[in-house]
C-alpha cells in the first residue's frame, strides 16, 4: 500500500526551493513580481502533482453497466 511520506518528502523541496527563490533573486526593478511567480509556479505544480498522487492512492470505483438500461 503506497504512503502519505511522498507527499510530506516533497512539501519540504517545495519550500526550500520557494526560499531560495526568495532568497536567490537578483535585485531590480522587478524582483517582487519574478519572486511572486517563482513562488505561485512552485506552488501550483505542488498542488497538481499532490492531487494527482492523491487520487491515484484511492481511485473512484469505476461505474457498472446495468442490465436493465439495455
Amino acid at each position: 500500500m503506497a504512503s502519505i511520506l511522498p507527499v510530506f518528502f516533497v512539501l519540504v523541496i517545495i519550500a526550500a526551493l520557494m526560499t531560495a527563490a526568495a532568497l536567490f533573486v537578483p535585485k531590480g526593478p522587478n524582483r517582487e513580481v519574478i519572486r511572486t511567480g517563482l513562488m505561485i509556479a512552485l506552488a501550483a505544480c505542488y498542488l497538481m502533482w499532490m492531487v494527482t498522487y492523491m487520487a491515484q492512492l484511492h481511485p473512484l470505483v469505476s461505474p457498472t453497466k446495468s442490465v436493465k438500461a439495455e
